[in-house]
């Protein structure tokens, strides 16, 4: 059986009998993308759950105002990467820490993660992308892990695609410099 697309689904969710099925749908479609995307953000697996839950509560609060601006899945990515971002916020201010100290923090729980399972050159490169600043670090996951087309992160993010392509570029000097040192 083929797997229906977001229009169908949305189609599901909106008019058919069952709207939680069709979200569960959708759930299974991008659970494992979401989960992904924010664990790169933010390193540590059980965080990471956490915030996909948090992440499919405000899909299915929000589905039934969601206008179709964008594409479902960056619509999705949107909702991912803000709460990715406000939880490394809280941390930062509930452990008074400058971005530079999440950072290493997250290089750390990298260090100790039981969960990760990396070659020690992923591990070089992983601690090279915490390096980044946060935003050129999210453009980075999203063009290299998840191979988002630059309007695509345009819509996820809100900015344009070419300060995106800039940000890309120089994330990836960076962590060339990064590997090369």
């Amino acid at each position: 059986m083929k797997k229906p697309g977001d229009d169908e689904l949305l189609k599901m969710f909106h008019e058919g009998d069952n709207p939680v099925y069709a979200f569960n749908l959708i759930v299974r479609k991008y659970q494992e993308m979401v989960y992904w995307h924010v664990r790169r953000l933010v390193i540590v697996h059980e965080d990471a759950n956490d915030i996909v839950q948090d992440v499919f509560v405000k899909v299915w609060q929000s589905l039934s105002k969601f206008r179709k601006d964008s594409a479902l899945y960056t619509w999705i990515y949107r909702i991912a990467t803000n709460e990715a971002l406000s939880f490394l916020k809280k941390k930062k201010r509930r452990m008074f820490l400058s971005v530079g100290d999440v950072s290493k923090q997250l290089e750390e729980s990298l260090e100790s993660d039981v969960y990760y399972q990396g070659s020690e050159i992923e591990r070089k490169i992983q601690k090279a992308i915490l390096s980044l600043p946060e935003k050129q670090r999210v453009v980075f996951n999203l063009r290299y892990f998840d191979e988002m087309k630059y309007e695509e992160m345009a819509e996820v993010l809100n900015t344009s695609a070419g300060s995106l392509k800039a940000s890309y570029h120089h994330a990836v000097k960076k962590i060339e410099k990064f590997i090369g040192s």
